[in-house]
């Protein structure tokens, strides 16, 4: 278990079982704990152990083993493989490098079948498409095809009769996570319970009181319109498939759903195409043609405001919005959907090179987001950065032919002042 956390409605654990099962043998679960994951901090730790002491839990109760391993899964899977005569492995997909990287190299150290299930996006990311997909319209026809055939329910997961003779020891995630040499400065949050149980209760909780309203609240950061699950599908709390199939039969107008769908399926099976294709999703290499030479045309253009890392992350730029949602981000681990754009571009704005735009982005999105680290943040900055996904536009000084936002396009989305004078009291 890896990309996706949770113990119910997870395809890889239920084909694993079923493996199981018809070769009547016991089904163990387990996690290996990296140290040092991509710059994640207390913050990520504290989620994803609490996370997986639920997932423990739940496993128990159903007689399935969970071990919780040390170290990076070439050096900790294959003697534990060796030790419980392990017949088959199976693990979940992530199209990032490292993940990936990692499944090749327990691959080379192993002689059983390896499995990989994509528990992840409701369909396979594989199957979706073979190659790198342009925009948002051209997979949204692909999966138009292909979504009546794998929105299905999911089967229940059973009991297990028979169990591993390895005891699997309880761990003390607690102390496992006082134990992680991680940075201190980025605490943990209140404001979001981890786990299955409290993912799916954000989900009602957002179908019932706040779905009917998505179309008109979701880029206003002071209406408390978003869905709040974007922690719990980078964790693999939660199953997108199981919230597509809830929304589509709520009674909330159309409209909003097929908008919130728009985000939830097509918008984030497209950022996993566009790491699974792409080997630079986080460079500059990794933007279109257009965009790059766009870029590089007006890489001389003098900028009017010059920031570093440093500033941007304590937020002292001359923009009151922009330093009010750096330091919601830093505060809370998120920050809403319309004003992570603005927050993005305005980081090219400010920086000497597009290059450095995007190390800066990456590095704050992923320090401080609950939900860094995943295909949907480095696509959604090389969105803003760089282009991908979008369309040349009415070309402007630094921007070039980028898309481009501004200070007074947020007034007209929401009360910007009455947004900085919140996060200004929240400090207080």
């Amino acid at each position: 278990m890896s990309r996706d956390q949770r113990a119910r409605d997870n395809w890889a654990l239920l084909h694993a079982r079923d493996l199981a099962s018809k070769n009547n043998q016991p089904l163990a679960v387990v996690f290996c704990l990296v140290k040092e994951f991509l710059g994640a901090t207390r913050r990520h730790y504290a989620f994803l152990l609490a996370g997986l002491e639920e997932v423990r839990r739940i496993l128990s109760e159903k007689n399935f083993p969970f071990f919780l391993l040390s170290g990076e899964p070439a050096s900790a899977l294959p003697p534990f493989l060796e030790k419980i005569g392990a017949g088959v492995l199976v693990t979940d997909f992530d199209p990032l490098r490292i993940k990936r990287r990692w499944k090749n190299a327990v691959a080379g150290k192993i002689s059983i079948p390896f499995h990989e299930v994509d528990a992840h996006n409701i369909i396979p990311a594989w199957i979706t498409s073979p190659k790198q997909e342009y925009a948002a319209h051209t997979i949204r026809k692909k999966i138009g095809k292909l979504l009546p055939r794998f929105l299905e329910p999911y089967p229940y997961l059973k009991k297990q009769v028979r169990t591993l003779s390895e005891k699997a020891r309880r761990p003390d995630f607690k102390k496992v996570l006082d134990g992680l040499p991680l940075d201190p400065s980025v605490g943990e949050v209140d404001w979001i319970q981890p786990g299955e149980k409290a993912a799916q209760k954000t989900l009602s909780n957002f179908i019932s009181r706040k779905l009917a309203f998505y179309d008109e609240r979701r880029n206003d950061p002071l209406s408390d319109g978003t869905s709040d699950l974007s922690p719990y599908l980078h964790f693999g709390h939660i199953s997108a498939q199981r919230a597509a199939r809830e929304v589509k039969e709520s009674s909330a107008p159309a409209s909003a759903r097929e908008s919130f769908l728009e985000e939830l399926i097509v918008r984030r099976e497209l950022a996993d195409n566009f790491c699974l294709y792409n080997r630079h999703y986080d460079s500059v290499k990794g933007f279109p043609g257009w965009a790059q030479k766009t870029l590089s045309e007006h890489a001389g253009d003098k900028r009017e405001h010059l920031y570093g890392y440093r500033e941007f992350e304590a937020g002292r730029t001359h923009d009151p919005l922009w330093n009010a949602a750096q330091m919601e981000m830093v505060r809370r681990g998120k920050m809403a959907g319309y004003l992570r754009m603005y927050w993005c571009k305005k980081i090219l704005e400010w920086s000497r090179t597009p290059a450095k735009a995007l190390k800066i982005a990456i590095a704050l999105n992923d320090k401080y987001e609950l939900d860094g680290r995943d295909p949907n943040g480095y696509t959604g900055i090389a969105w803003s950065i760089g282009g991908v996904h979008d369309r040349p536009w009415q070309e402007r000084n630094i921007f070039g032919k980028i898309r481009f936002m501004s200070y007074n396009g947020c007034r007209r989305k929401f009360d910007v002042e009455a947004y900085i004078k919140k996060i200004k009291e929240s400090e207080a």
